[in-house]
């Protein structure tokens, strides 16, 4: 088919044309202009459609949707190292047994209980312990139990920061929390803080401690920074 533009301005000429040969611009010659213009306009708003129509269904020129977020993740969990305390919430998973697995907060006693093991202790254990603890307590009722303990919340987590800070104290431990941001958390330093004597006291799995030194003024400097180390259960931050 023709281009509906190019007929559109076609038939005007052809039709005004015939009128004055024959009628020599009498009513009829108007008549046909009249019938020109509304047939060119019918053909325009065809034209108009058909362009917005294409536009609509070509994919280059339709709008893509944002991509969907994913869900929201609960966070960094707690290592294998991580020592259960009062209040932690446990996600106790036994293969098979929808009735035994369960989400369960650990009492005030440190211990929990589930069906067929009864009350087990898991605070000052680590999760693979009290995996090993929950296991062998299966075995009298189910052949080959296969059981996961993950920390969901640690509540129990705290460290301490002591000296010469704005809000010395007691806090809760956030994964990924390290030496700067602890700092910070306690107000900052004071004015006399020695800023280059700065040490951690950590818990060794034996019972001891290690004190790991920092140096505040170079990390501000930008040197050594890997020293800003994440903090731990239970560690201790000194600022004399």
């Amino acid at each position: 088919m023709g281009n509906p533009e190019s007929s559109a301005f076609s038939i005007r000429p052809m039709c005004l044309g015939k009128a004055v040969a024959k009628h020599g611009g009498n009513l009829a010659l108007k008549l046909c202009l009249l019938g020109c213009l509304a047939f060119s306009a019918v053909l325009w708003g065809q034209t108009a459609y058909s362009r917005q129509s294409g536009a609509g269904s070509d994919p280059a020129a339709t709008t893509a949707l944002p991509a969907q977020p994913d869900p929201e993740s609960k966070g960094p969990q707690a290592s294998e190292t991580y020592i259960i305390g009062d209040d932690d919430v446990l996600a106790i998973s036994v293969w098979n047994e929808p009735n035994i697995s369960k989400e369960i907060p650990v009492r005030s006693d440190g211990k929990i209980s589930l069906p067929l093991v009864g009350e087990v202790l898991a605070a000052g254990r680590t999760p693979p312990q009290l995996e090993q603890e929950i296991t062998a307590r299966l075995r009298g009722f189910i052949t080959d139990p296969q059981v996961t303990v993950i920390v969901e919340q640690m509540n129990s987590a705290r460290y301490n920061i002591f000296g010469q800070v704005g809000k010395p104290g007691t806090y809760g431990l956030h994964a990924g929390i390290t030496i700067v941001d602890a700092l910070a958390l306690a107000g900052g330093l004071k004015d006399f803080a020695k800023k280059r004597s700065i040490y951690i006291l950590r818990q060794n799995p034996d019972g001891g401690e290690t004190k790991i030194p920092f140096d505040y003024e170079k990390f501000i400097k930008g040197k050594n920074v890997a020293q800003n180390i994440s903090i731990q259960q239970h560690d201790t931050i000194v600022v004399p």
